[in-house]
């Protein structure tokens, strides 16, 4: 089996990040895990020493301290970075997402026949958040969708598995986790789908409003159009790294 690395990016969640990395820890048994890697995103309420001391207690929970709030998008980059893992698994801090959809995610990477498997992303199914986060998301989806056919119905959802390889390969830009099936799809990539859980925040504040989402979102969908248009398809990232070329 293919190494695993989970990287989890996180910014002022210390109500939920020691429980949520033990869970990891417990729901990943099966897998062979290399590290859980919290990537602390400039926190200011005690996550990073709640994580630090976690990782005294064991050695494969890694901690990286950003100075400063850069996002999560900036979160994932800098723990894939870091990862030693072949595979790479997010998941969102704040506990929503159930860790024990991480096998599900990594098992279609260990039946893939051409090696061209790039991302699996969760889709979330029972979403546990207020009608108005839901309804936004569904607009925010639908549209997606529409302008750039990719086949997604929730990119929104932490829960994803993608090459690490891949991953460093395609373009980098602030909310790009928003975006990665459109993106690993313009690489060359295979994309799956796999339905996995949700549930409420066990404590804290998302650090999202709907209008904030929506207007950055507006300006990142016109963006990733355009990157998807100029893409120059003589050999592709997936046929570089697998040897593979695309019937496409």
């Amino acid at each position: 089996m293919r190494p695993v690395s989970v990287v989890v990016p996180v910014c002022n969640e210390a109500e939920n990040i020691g429980a949520l990395v033990a869970e990891i820890l417990d729901e990943t048994a099966s897998l062979p895990l290399l590290e859980v890697i919290v990537v602390d995103d400039g926190s200011t309420d005690g996550t990073a020493e709640i994580v630090a001391e976690a990782a005294q207690q064991d050695t494969r929970i890694r901690l990286v301290r950003h100075p400063r709030n850069g996002g999560q998008s900036a979160a994932i980059h800098t723990g894939v970075l870091v990862a030693h893992g072949e595979i790479i698994c997010t998941l969102d801090g704040d506990g929503q997402n159930p860790p024990e959809g991480l096998p599900s995610l990594v098992a279609p990477f260990l039946v893939a026949e051409t090696g061209r498997l790039g991302l699996v992303a969760g889709q979330r199914m029972g979403r546990q958040d207020s009608f108005s986060k839901r309804a936004a998301s569904r607009f925010a989806n639908w549209l997606r969708s529409r302008v750039l056919h990719d086949h997604t119905r929730d990119t929104g959802c932490g829960l994803k598995a993608f090459r690490r390889d891949a991953f460093l390969m395609l373009p980098a830009f602030n909310h790009m986790h928003r975006f990665l099936p459109a993106l690993f799809s313009r690489d060359g990539w295979d994309v799956a789908h796999v339905d996995v859980g949700h549930r409420p925040r066990g404590g804290g504040s998302s650090k999202y409003n709907n209008l904030q989402r929506g207007l950055v979102g507006a300006v990142d969908l016109v963006a990733v159009a355009w990157l998807i248009r100029r893409r120059k398809r003589v050999v592709s990232p997936a046929d570089h790294l697998t040897g593979v070329p695309s019937d496409g």
